[in-house]
């Protein structure tokens, strides 16, 4: 494989409706324990959050922090290697803040993706 094909890469880091969602509140708060992230995300559940750190922590993108106090205390916070996606996370971040602009545009605001969605899977 080329050295310039490492797109896939890349990807795996942020594929799935999670991860990114983790990054962006790790990135804006700082360090965070678990009960906090899973209130700051309220949709995902106790296993996914879990599994979606444990393969950023593989990454090296989240360090985890366990503190051997009772009750145990577990901390997490972006490394300093994962600091390097910020700009990529700010930037998917900025270009979804104009889709949905532009897609307010085009289709009004009563017009949501989801709906668009369910309408394709009827016909």
């Amino acid at each position: 494989m080329s050295t310039f094909c490492k797109f896939e890469t890349a990807l795996e880091i942020l594929v799935g409706k999670w991860k990114p969602v983790i990054l962006l509140r790790l990135f804006s708060n700082g360090t965070m324990r678990f009960s906090e992230l899973q209130k700051a995300i309220p949709d995902i559940t106790k296993k996914m959050l879990t599994q979606q750190l444990r393969e950023l922590e593989y990454h090296d993108i989240v360090h985890r922090e366990i503190y051997r106090q009772i009750p145990p205390k577990v901390e997490y916070s972006i490394t300093e290697y994962g600091k390097g996606m910020a700009t990529i996370l700010q930037a998917l971040n900025d270009w979804g803040v104009a889709h949905i602009e532009h897609l307010n545009e085009l289709y009004g605001t009563n017009h949501s993706v989801e709906a668009h969605r369910s309408d394709a899977m009827d016909k």
